[in-house]
């Protein structure tokens, strides 16, 4: 899976913004912590949940289980918007 690129990617005043832009049916702005940036970072290549998972454990000093939950709904919640190329 991967990111669409009509999706951007941007940091502002310490949140992490995902913004759609023309044509897109989601048309809000996505606001997430830097659990999410890391994911959306990942998201420009293509990635899964699992390589999304270790990269994610090797910034962040958090269990495994809650990493894995972290990510499952992040993409589920991108799926909803249809922000990701699968």
């Amino acid at each position: 899976m991967k990111l669409k690129p009509t999706f951007l990617v941007h940091q502002y005043g310490g949140e992490n913004l995902l913004i759609p832009t023309a044509g897109e049916r989601f048309s809000g702005i996505v606001k997430g912590n830097d659990t999410l940036g890391e994911i959306l970072s990942l998201l420009r290549e293509e990635t899964t949940e699992e390589q999304m998972t270790d990269a994610i454990l090797e910034k962040f000093d958090a269990p495994r289980e809650v990493v894995e939950k972290d990510v499952r709904h992040a993409v589920e919640e991108l799926r909803k918007i249809g922000a990701l190329d699968e």
